[in-house]
């Protein structure tokens, strides 16, 4: 007669505690999958070693592309007599002395405010402006508007150099050149930025707009209290790009700019450069300045910037 067993018994070659179910340790639709995943006889499973793979390439990725930001701090605590070797992390006398002699060449700190008050001035133009007319395109019908949005996006595809003349010309017959709106005005609108924000605004479900429309909300109401609250991820994503653009630009200053007093700062930092010789470790100093702020602005933007690219399908 075949031998049953109760739940709770053991049967020969198990330990007590185990039911016959659970023979070695585990039940057999465990083995079975462990086995399936290529982890028989105690070797870790084919997915973990992938994994493990993945990971171990993505921070060797991740090292390469720290490297140079390492090099850049470093290299601006070393003395200027210490650079003629390679590239090193390790500093043997650390010194500030670049970033004194960068603040006494230069005024830095006018130098800072009016990179800063020209980055956020454009930022807060590209999202108003830009919020607007994607607000228009997604939501508003009217005559024409697939072309007008085409047009908006072929604009992306010229470059700001084939721009600059025209511009130059612009500014010049408004005798502009020389002042901080001639600085802005290129950057008041964005066409990534409505492109960007539009294609957040098509996600937002329009029942929203018609509950919104019964309770008697206007397009401006709508807008307002409707859509911007939950396109926030692209909005933040437009004002890590609008400003990361502004901050970083140098063309379109160095075309525009005569005065010292309005000089931003990639205009500073190239003034750096000797005509026979460069203290290279002043100009690092100057890199590690231009870089804070913009790691800053990402450090707390970069959740809202992946929710962004993620919900508008930005690839």
């Amino acid at each position: 007669m075949p031998e049953t067993t109760t739940p709770g018994t053991t049967t020969p070659g198990t330990t007590p505690g185990t039911t016959a179910g659970t023979a070695a340790g585990q039940p057999p639709t465990v083995r079975r999958r462990w086995s399936a995943r290529g982890g028989g006889d105690g070797a870790p499973p084919r997915a973990d070693v992938g994994r493990v793979l993945l990971y171990l390439g993505v921070g060797l990725g991740g090292l390469i592309m720290l490297f140079p930001f390492l090099w850049t701090v470093v290299t601006s605590i070393t003395p200027g007599g210490n650079l003629s070797g390679g590239p090193s992390l390790i500093v043997e006398d650390p010194t500030m002395d670049a970033y004194r002699t960068l603040f006494d060449t230069l005024p830095m700190w006018r130098i800072v405010l009016n990179s800063f008050g020209i980055a956020v001035a454009s930022t807060l133009c590209q999202l108003v402006t830009g919020s607007m007319a994607a607000y228009g395109f997604a939501r508003l019908q009217f005559r024409g508007k697939n072309v007008i949005f085409a047009l908006y996006l072929a604009t992306l595809m010229v470059p700001l150099q084939v721009l600059v003349v025209p511009l130059f010309i612009q500014m010049t017959r408004l005798n502009l050149n020389d002042t901080y709106f001639a600085l802005l005005a290129p950057s008041v609108a964005s066409a990534f930025g409505i492109f960007l924000l539009k294609q957040a605004m098509e996600s937002v479900p329009r029942e929203l707009d018609e509950a919104a429309t019964i309770d008697g909300a206007s397009h401006l109401r709508i807008y307002a209290t409707v859509i911007l609250p939950l396109v926030r991820p692209a909005l933040a994503t437009l004002t890590v790009f609008a400003f990361m653009s502004s901050w970083n630009s140098f063309l379109w200053p160095l075309v525009v700019v005569r005065s010292p007093e309005l000089m931003t700062l990639p205009l500073g930092l190239s003034t750096l450069h000797g005509q026979f010789t460069t203290e290279w470790n002043v100009v690092m100093a100057g890199s590690v300045v231009s870089i804070l702020p913009i790691a800053i602005v990402y450090m707390f933007a970069q959740r809202h910037i992946i929710a962004g690219m993620a919900h508008t399908g930005f690839k």
